[in-house]
């Protein structure tokens, strides 16, 4: 894992949260209002693997085009899409609440993803974070994550079909996140570089 510049073809973990602590999902509206500023600006750069929005933090796992796929005026400005992405969401909540200046801390850290088991660590870190910060008893009910967006047949963005296959189908995604649930304790402190 390292932090570089983002490639075409490079797998990342990307990841923020508030600055000083504070929330930057404030009321159940700016977490699907986040999500539609994800579609906009990072599908025609990106495929989307994984996220989970928490009150003051966020995880994204995705994949970056690669170059013959990235609209042209992004070939050379990969990153450009990510300030977009950013910058709308922090003037929109500065205008909804009344509020100034930097909503984020600093440039959101990324982290690069070299192998594909790496990749599935990851996604269940992902999807267990809300246990992690005790957001719920039970990640399968948080709404705000990616996990169940796997398990259902309607439309996603996501990459469901690449990520079921890297697990070997549904039920060993399944199998694969309630056993790390279960060994939770173990498993978090495993892999809690990934945390902010």
């Amino acid at each position: 894992m390292k932090k570089d510049v983002l490639e075409p073809g490079g797998i990342y973990h990307f990841y923020n949260r508030g600055n000083n602590k504070e929330d930057i999902f404030i009321e159940e509206r700016n977490y699907s209002y986040f999500l539609q500023l994800v579609k906009k600006y990072l599908l025609p750069i990106s495929e989307i693997y994984a996220y989970c929005l928490l009150k003051n933090h966020f995880h994204l796992a995705l994949k970056i085009r690669e170059n013959h796929e990235l609209p042209e005026k992004y070939k050379d400005k990969v990153h450009l899409p990510f300030s977009n992405l950013f910058n709308s969401y922090t003037k929109s909540v500065n205008k909804a609440y009344d509020r100034f200046g930097s909503l984020f801390q600093e440039h959101p850290q990324r982290n690069r993803v070299e192998d594909e088991d790496y990749l599935r660590q990851l996604i269940v870190y992902i999807h267990l974070n809300p246990l992690k910060h005790n957001f719920t008893n039970d990640f399968t009910t948080y709404r705000h994550s990616s996990y169940n967006s796997f398990l259902l047949e309607k439309q996603t963005s996501l990459e469901r079909n690449y990520i079921l296959e890297l697990f070997g189908g549904k039920d060993n995604f399944v199998h694969f996140h309630n056993e790390n649930s279960i060994r939770y304790e173990g498993f978090i402190n495993v892999i809690d570089i990934f945390d902010v």
